[in-house]
C-alpha cells in the first residue's frame, strides 16, 4: 500500500511539472537523447563479492536508452524537467569472474519504462558577448535530483526462447511490474544559435526494487513454485556440467541467492538535443516600454516628421534618425 502511495503521488507531481513546462513559452526547452545504459544489481559483476556503485558494473553489458523531455527554467539557478525514457538494462553470470556468481548461471534482461521530474540547479553559466534582448548563446552547467515511476518486466533466453521471469515467482515472491525511481543527475548544455542546445547528461536511478534483475534474497522450495519452468529458472546451476556436486549444494533451497540489502539501480549516459522556445525578456518589455514613454511624453529631437527614435544599443540610449526620402 505504501508503495503505491509513492508511485501515485509520483506520477501527480511528474504530470503537474510536465504540464507547467508546456504551458510556459519563457525559458522553456524541449527534446530528446540517445545515449547508453548500465545495470548496477546482483547479476554479474567482477571477481569480487559485490560493491557498490560502479564498482560491479559490466562494461560489455551496456545498452542503450533514449527519451524525450520539457524543461523549464523559471529562475536564474533553477529549472524543471519532466522525462518520459526508455532503458533496457542487462545481465550475466557468464560473465563474472566470480567463481560463486558465474556458478550461478543467471541473467537477464529488462525494458525501463520512466516517467520521471526533477529539479535541477545551474551553478556555473557563461554567456556570449554582446547584448540582446532575446537568449544569447551560452553555455551552463547543472546537478539535479528528483522522483518518478518505473515500469519493468524482467525476461530470460532459455532453450532458444524469451521467458517473462514475473509470473515464475522464481524466488516464491509476487513483485510489482512499477517501482518509484530517485533519478540523481549531472550535466553541461551549450546553446547555440540562440534557439538549439546540445549537452551530456549522465544519470543515476536508484529504485524501490530488488527485482530489476529477479533476483534478490534465497533459493526458493522447488516444492513452492508454481510450474516446472519456475523450477527449471530458479536453480541454472545444473546447465553448467562443470559445477561440482558438492559446490553446487551452495546454490540450494535456502542458500543466497541474491543481495537483499540494497536495491538495484541504473545508469544512463545521453547525448540531449533540445530546440528553446523563444521569448522576450522582462527586462527586454521594461526597455520598450521606457522607449515608447519617453518618446510619447517629450517626442524627438527632430520631430515626428524626422522619424527620430531612441534605441538600446551598447547599454546605452542612442538617436536614430532614418532619412527621409
Amino acid at each position: 500500500m505504501q508503495t503505491r502511495t509513492i508511485l501515485r503521488k509520483s506520477l501527480v507531481v511528474a504530470g503537474l511539472l510536465i504540464g507547467c513546462a508546456a504551458n510556459a513559452q519563457y525559458n522553456m526547452d524541449a527534446g530528446f537523447s540517445v545515449g547508453v545504459s548500465n545495470y548496477l544489481g546482483d547479476i554479474g559483476g567482477g571477481y569480487s563479492t559485490r560493491r557498490d556503485f560502479v564498482a560491479d558494473m559490466k562494461l560489455s553489458e551496456t545498452r542503450m536508452t533514449t527519451a524525450a523531455f520539457f524543461r523549464y527554467r523559471f529562475h536564474k539557478h533553477f529549472a524543471v524537467k519532466g522525462t518520459l525514457a526508455w532503458a533496457r538494462i542487462s545481465g550475466d553470470d557468464k560473465l563474472s569472474e566470480n567463481p560463486a556468481r558465474n556458478a550461478r548461471n543467471l541473467n537477464f534482461r529488462n525494458d525501463v519504462f520512466e516517467l520521471s521530474a526533477q529539479g535541477q540547479y545551474i551553478f556555473y553559466e557563461v554567456y556570449g558577448l554582446g547584448r540582446s534582448f532575446r537568449h544569447e548563446d551560452n553555455f551552463r552547467m547543472y546537478i539535479g535530483l528528483g522522483a518518478g515511476v518505473a515500469y519493468h518486466n524482467p525476461t530470460t533466453v532459455y532453450n532458444g526462447e524469451v521467458v517473462e521471469l514475473r509470473p515464475l515467482t522464481t524466488e516464491g515472491v509476487e513483485y510489482s511490474r512499477f517501482t518509484a525511481v530517485i533519478p540523481a543527475t549531472g550535466g553541461f548544455c551549450f546553446t547555440f544559435d540562440k534557439q538549439f542546445r546540445i549537452g551530456f547528461d549522465l544519470t543515476w536511478r536508484t529504485t524501490f526494487t530488488d527485482y530489476l534483475d529477479d533476483v534478490s534474497t534465497t533459493y526458493a522450495d522447488p516444492t513452492l513454485l508454481p510450474n516446472a519452468l519456475s523450477v527449471e529458472l530458479a536453480n541454472r546451476t545444473d546447465e553448467l556440467p562443470s559445477v561440482s556436486p558438492d559446490f553446487a549444494e551452495n546454490f540450494t533451497p535456502g542458500n543466497k541467492r541474491g543481495d537483499s540489502n540494497h536495491n538495484d539501480s541504473y545508469l544512463t549516459s545521453s547525448v540531449e538535443f533540445s530546440y528553446a522556445f523563444m521569448s522576450h525578456s522582462d527586462d527586454f518589455h521594461n526597455r520598450r516600454y521606457d522607449l515608447k514613454n519617453r518618446n510619447k511624453k517629450y517626442g524627438t529631437k527632430y520631430g515626428p516628421n524626422r522619424r527620430g527614435r531612441l534605441v538600446w544599443k551598447d547599454g546605452k540610449l542612442v538617436r536614430v534618425i532614418r532619412p527621409k526620402w
